[in-house]
């Protein structure tokens, strides 16, 4: 058997890993799309590295279009199998990846109007709308903690990773040659402490593992809580400068933790009376899948459920639906606070918010998760003084922050929590993958002090052999 790296191979996003068997059959983890890496992004989504043709069946750990966003192109491509993942994950990818098939198909007009401009050829989508609907009749809903059959020699079972509804941590039994081989890929691990999800679960001792590394060398913020520092920034900014503030936020998981938080604030008294909106169509239907699954939530808000059936609405929340009301928001003076995504302000409305508002100083925009070091967000948390947006270079005036406490990603102790529950002397081999290549060498000594015997950090289509 081998294994190939494919994507979020000393990156955080693009996974894609493909398991080869003896008997020929492929099985891929995972088929994300990269994303806010800057000009190399569509050229690494256009070339998978393998044959779609070729693989046989797909395991999906949950819907972020990191990890299920080339799903259509791979079905357009050729891919005839099932696709395996959780109830929740079926249903947010049906509706992410119908946005990221109009998202592609908006990008390459707007492309195509420069290369027209320039002589150049056209250029067709990644997919389509249409594509990402097709795609949908490959998937097959399992739930957590029930061994399936994967393809011949491969059972596989899904526990709860705790990242968002949903997301599961993928367990593999592979038997070739009557040698049991077992194999576990953590998908992306969750919070131990997570306001909303319940706590990522143990699971069987493995023989090999890849793990997610994004905050593999940091811990989050502790000192203070979410709406405690969401409670600090709108005073701030709405309250003292009287300005906007703007929170670019992941569409599944992010804009629901703020939406909590900011209910919290209100049933106990501290919200301030300010505009609230949430401009992302997306978001909004987004929050009605995570709504609908309240068996993932955590004893807490089974507890809040009791007296506020909708702990994700509060007085003063408006959505925003059309272009029209969305632009609306940029010629308004007032002091507000705005929820959008994407989360790492590379794409969707929250790019235009920020646009408009990045050279007023009054306004706040302020980061509530992992960016890519070239994406928008990133250069904003990495200090830019001037970025171009929508071709129009820009000076920042406005004050940048982040909430490091939102992550939905687990820090290098909720990590080495989700690894407890292993013999570290049984794994032959544990592979790092979603992570910078800095951050995962500082978290493989981590690993290595912990007794783990033998932990690589692979590059893009390494491909290696498990014994």
């Amino acid at each position: 058997m081998k294994i190939a790296f494919h994507g979020a191979a000393r990156t955080v996003t693009g996974s894609k890993h493909l398991l080869t068997l003896k008997n020929g059959k492929r099985v891929l983890l995972d088929c994300g799309m990269f994303q806010g890496l800057g000009k190399d992004t569509d050229a690494l989504n256009r070339e998978f590295g393998f044959d779609p043709r070729e693989v046989d069946v797909m395991i999906l750990s949950h819907a972020h279009i990191d990890h299920s966003g080339l799903i259509p192109k791979l079905v357009k491509d050729g891919f005839n199998g099932k696709i395996f993942c959780t109830p929740a994950t079926h249903t947010l990818s049906a509706i992410l990846l119908e946005d990221s098939g109009e998202i592609q198909e908006d990008d390459v007009k707007y492309s195509n109007k420069r290369r027209a401009a320039q002589d150049l050829p056209y250029i067709q989508p990644l997919y389509t709308v249409e594509d990402a609907k097709k795609s949908m009749d490959h998937f097959v809903k399992v739930e957590y903690g029930n061994w399936f059959t994967v393809t011949d020699g491969v059972e596989a079972m899904f526990t709860d990773a705790g990242h968002i509804i949903g997301s599961a941590c993928v367990h593999l039994k592979i038997t070739e040659n009557g040698k049991l081989t077992r194999l576990s890929f953590s998908g992306d691990v969750g919070r131990y402490r997570d306001v909303i999800l319940k706590s990522p679960d143990v699971f069987p001792q493995a023989d090999y593992i890849l793990l997610e590394s994004t905050y593999g060398n940091s811990l989050h913020d502790a000192a203070d809580s979410t709406p405690d520092l969401l409670l600090k920034w709108i005073n701030h900014t709405c309250g003292e400068k009287k300005g906007k503030l703007v929170l670019p936020a992941f569409s599944v998981g992010r804009t629901q933790e703020i939406l909590f938080a900011l209910n919290q604030l209100e049933l106990e008294g501290h919200l301030p009376a300010v505009e609230y909106y949430v401009d992302s169509p997306l978001s909004i239907e987004a929050t009605e899948v995570v709504k609908s699954y309240p068996q993932y939530f955590n004893r807490n808000i089974q507890k809040i459920l009791a007296t506020d059936s909708d702990p994700f609405m509060f007085k003063g929340l408006k959505y925003i639906k059309t272009v029209e009301q969305s632009k609306m928001l940029n010629y308004r003076d007032n002091p507000m606070v705005i929820i959008s995504a994407s989360g790492m302000a590379d794409a969707g409305r929250v790019k235009h918010h920020i646009s408009n508002s990045i050279e007023n100083s009054r306004n706040s925009i302020v980061l509530t998760g992992y960016c890519e070091p070239t994406s928008l967000g990133g250069r904003l948390m990495a200090g830019a003084q001037e970025v171009s947006i929508f071709g129009v270079h820009h000076q920042v005036h406005a004050e940048i922050g982040s909430i490091r406490s939102m992550s939905a990603h687990g820090d290098y102790e909720d990590l080495s929590q989700w690894l407890a529950c292993q013999d570290p002397r049984q794994v032959k081999q544990l592979f790092l993958v979603h992570g910078e290549y800095e951050v995962q060498q500082a978290f493989r000594d981590r690993l290595l002090r912990k007794d783990f015997l033998d932990v690589q950090i692979p590059e893009r289509h390494y491909e290696i052999g498990l014994t």
